[in-house]
Parts: C-alpha cells; sequence; structure tokens
C-alpha cells in the first residue's frame, strides 16, 4: 500500500506508471479459430502461389481465343464441346482448334484453352438463342457432347484468374503484429495454416463492490440501485480484445471481497473491481486489498503484492487504485463506483492495459481535434475534465452531451467520444478548438 496519501497525480504518471510494470503475454501457438482477436507474433508468408493453378472466374466456356476472335450474333462461333471441368476436376480434356471445354466456377482452365467466354455469351450448348444460365446446358441429357455457339469473342486471359494472382509464392501475407479478423482467419486458412502463434486474449475479471447493487431484473428495495459498472465494464474489456469474466457485486465486506478476489487470481491477467476506493467509511476495496497485499507469499515469504491508491487531478475519477497481487503479481486497476467515473477511468487506464498485455500495436484510442459548437463552463482549475460528447467526423465539430456529472449513464449512452479540458482551462468557449478521445471501435 502506498502511504504517499497526499501526493496528486497527472493522468499522463498514472497512466505511465499503469503501463511501465505491464508486458505483452507469452506467445502461444493456437487453432486459427481459437486466435480470432489475438495479435499475430510472426510474418507468415506464403508457401505455394494463391490460387495454386489458372482457374475460371465465370460458369462458361473454356475456349482458345483464335476460334472466337470473329464472333458475332449473327454469325456465331461454332465449338465442339468435348466434355465438362468442374471445380476439383483432376484428370483435364486438352481443347484443340475449334473445340470447347464446359467449365464451372473455380475449376481449373484446361490445356489449350486461353479464356473463358460466360455462358451468358452462348446458346448454352442449347443450338438455340444466348443461353441466360449455365443450368441451360446442364438439361441437356447427353451431357457436354455437343456443340456450342459463341456470340461474342474473349481476350487472351478473360475471365481467367491466373496463378498466384492473389498471392505469389514466398510473398508475405501477414505480418508480425497483426490483428487476426474474420479475413485474416480466411487468407491464413487458405495458405494451408491450421495453427498461428499469437499473444493470447488477456482475461479480465471484472468485480463490482456496493451492498446497494442489485442485478438487473431483480426489484429494487429501500437505498438500493441495479448494477451497472460490472456489465459496462466487462463489455468494454470485451470490445478491448480481451476475454472478459463479470463476477457481479459484492456486499462491502472486506472478508467476502477478499476471498472473491483471491479465487479470481487462477484466472486473471488483470482483475478490475470498481467502488470502494475514495475516503468513505465503507469504501472496503483499500481495506481488503491491503490485507491481500501484506499476507505472505506460500512460495517466498514475502507479500503478495503492492496496491497503490492515488488522487488524480482529473474528473470524474479522481480516485484510483493500481497494484499488482497475488503469487503471480497480476495486475488489478481499483475504479471508482460512479457510472460515468468507473467508465471513463477504463478508457484511460484499463483499455490501454489490455492492449499493451496483447501486444497490439495501437495501445490507445485515437485523438482527434473539433470545434466544441457549444461553450463549456466551471471546468475546475487544475483536474483534465473529460466530458461526454458527440462528434461530427464529416463536420470537424463536438457537442456535448450531457452534465459532468458523473452519474449520468444516459448521456455516456448516447457520446461516442470524451472532449478534453486541460487543467490550465476552466471554460471552453463556443467554435473552440479541443482535443476528443473517439470511443466508436
Amino acid at each position: 500500500m502506498s502511504h504517499d496519501a497526499d501526493r496528486v497525480w497527472s493522468v499522463s504518471e498514472h497512466l505511465d506508471s499503469i503501463l511501465g510494470q505491464l508486458a505483452p503475454l507469452e506467445p502461444i501457438e493456437l487453432q486459427l479459430l481459437d486466435a480470432q482477436g489475438c495479435v499475430l507474433v510472426e510474418d507468415v508468408t506464403v508457401p505455394g502461389a494463391l490460387p495454386p493453378f489458372e482457374n475460371s472466374s465465370m460458369d462458361g466456356y473454356a475456349v482458345r481465343t483464335a476460334d472466337i476472335k470473329a464472333a458475332t450474333e449473327e454469325h456465331p462461333a461454332v465449338l465442339d464441346v468435348i466434355g465438362d471441368v468442374a471445380a476439383g476436376s483432376g484428370e483435364l480434356p486438352t481443347v484443340g482448334p475449334g473445340q470447347a471445354a464446359r467449365i464451372m466456377t473455380g475449376a481449373p482452365l484446361p490445356p489449350g484453352a486461353e479464356a473463358v467466354v460466360p455462358v451468358e455469351w452462348t446458346d448454352g450448348g442449347t443450338g438455340g438463342g444466348p443461353a441466360t444460365a449455365m443450368t441451360a446446358a446442364s438439361s441437356d441429357p447427353a451431357g457436354a457432347a455437343g456443340e456450342v455457339r459463341v456470340h461474342r469473342p474473349a481476350e487472351h486471359g478473360q475471365f481467367v484468374r491466373a496463378r498466384g494472382s492473389d498471392v505469389a509464392a514466398g510473398e508475405l501475407a501477414l505480418a508480425a503484429g497483426t490483428i487476426l479478423g474474420p479475413p485474416q482467419i480466411g487468407l491464413l486458412a487458405a495458405v494451408g495454416r491450421a495453427t498461428v502463434r499469437v499473444r493470447p486474449r488477456p482475461r479480465v475479471v471484472v468485480i463490482s463492490t456496493g451492498s446497494e447493487l442489485v442485478q438487473p431484473g431483480e426489484a429494487l428495495g429501500p437505498g438500493q440501485i441495479h448494477d451497472s459498472n460490472s456489465f459496462a465494464l466487462t463489455a468494454a474489456a470485451r470490445a478491448a480484445g480481451a476475454i472478459a469474466y463479470r463476477v457481479g457485486a459484492v456486499a462491502d465486506e472486506v472478508e467476502t471481497l477478499r476471498a472473491t478476489i483471491e479465487d479470481q487470481l487462477i484466472r486473471a491477467d488483470i482483475i478490475v473491481t470498481s467502488g470502494g476506493v475514495s475516503v468513505g467509511a465503507y469504501d472496503v476495496v483499500k481495506e481488503a486489498l491491503s490485507s491481500i497485499a501484506d499476507s505472505p507469499d506460500a512460495a517466498d515469504g514475502e507479500g503478495t503484492g503492492h496496491v497503490d491508491f492515488r488522487k488524480l487531478a482529473m474528473q470524474p475519477g479522481k480516485p484510483q487504485g493500481f497494484g499488482r497481487i497475488g503469487p503471480d503479481r497480476t495486475p488489478l486497476l481499483a475504479l471508482p463506483g460512479n457510472p460515468v467515473s468507473s467508465y471513463v477511468s477504463f478508457e484511460l487506464f484499463v483499455r490501454p492495459a489490455i492492449r499493451t498485455l496483447m501486444g497490439a500495436g495501437a495501445v490507445h484510442r485515437e485523438v482527434a481535434r473539433a470545434f466544441c459548437t457549444t461553450a463549456i463552463e466551471s471546468s475546475p482549475q487544475g483536474r483534465r475534465q473529460f466530458l461526454r460528447g458527440s462528434h461530427d467526423r464529416a463536420a470537424g465539430t463536438v457537442t456535448p452531451v450531457g452534465g459532468a456529472g458523473s452519474h449520468l449513464v444516459k448521456a455516456l449512452a448516447h457520446a461516442d467520444c470524451l472532449i478534453v479540458v486541460p487543467e490550465e482551462s476552466t471554460s471552453v468557449a463556443a467554435g473552440e478548438d479541443v482535443e476528443v478521445i473517439l470511443l466508436d471501435d
């Protein structure tokens, strides 16, 4: 526990203190679907060309261009159909002069063929007018044998996907540091990777404290409110890229909270608490964490952690806590209990911590400049204020949403950014340029 109780920390000092004690999680090998959302720790090169062979991008006929260069609607080129080529075909017919092979999308281009004419450019092998679908040819009980009339010429390589046209052999497919989303997972599968080496998604345990908290769906008694913090923070942790576990609300009882935190250490890379960090008589988080930090570690006989509770020069979110607890020195961030204070604190401190453990390149939210459409009055001197706002990217403007109260959950739900009022400013004039932290993912 820190005994420097009178010091007031800046936002930057507190964040630097947190991130300075964190390092990315150790890499592991995962199956592709298990690696979704993780950060790649190796460059992935393509072992073979993609696609690995020339193939058709259309349903139609594989032809030699010389045979159809003079084809018109009035004078179609008449070609002998020598066979079918379907996707996955092994043995391929050779297309000679005056011949064509019926071909399906994705099927390999047969030897001798130089282009594909779509079925819509032909009579579909029916001997009549232009076909409108490949199924017209499929109705021929004799199969592919017969003739097809081609009504338009095709250029060399038209409607043919060249070998390696997507990725060449040996080319870099994905660089280390890439966060694996669905398209990246698809690419890894396409180049034949079954597993990949990544940093795992951090496991975040969220705990709300307060005897007044009731689970949503339950009736409220006198002096009670529904627990919203644990839901908002768990959702925020997931949005940041973590695997998040919501423990829910714990009553203001030191031993209960201590036992809960100790039980959660086994599955946590970060623990996040909300409530109980200020100077009230029932702020049990300090007492519970103090007892955890002071308890001996069975392995080395020393205390199992150290937690600092700090006053920050910010609004909302003045009281904050950070430390490392348990045998593995698991990071713990103690946030204030008011909903807006808790969420703003998460964005400023917890989200960067999660992204650091992930090994993500983008640790911090995007910051932009915008013109404030309305005046902001009475910002506290000496504190960095974070107000909720609605940002218009196209217009380059931001409008405050709701007031400065740290209980205004509705205003938070309708905001997509935080308006930053610096410590040295006590107001913002309408039309003044301000910094905004963008919250949209």
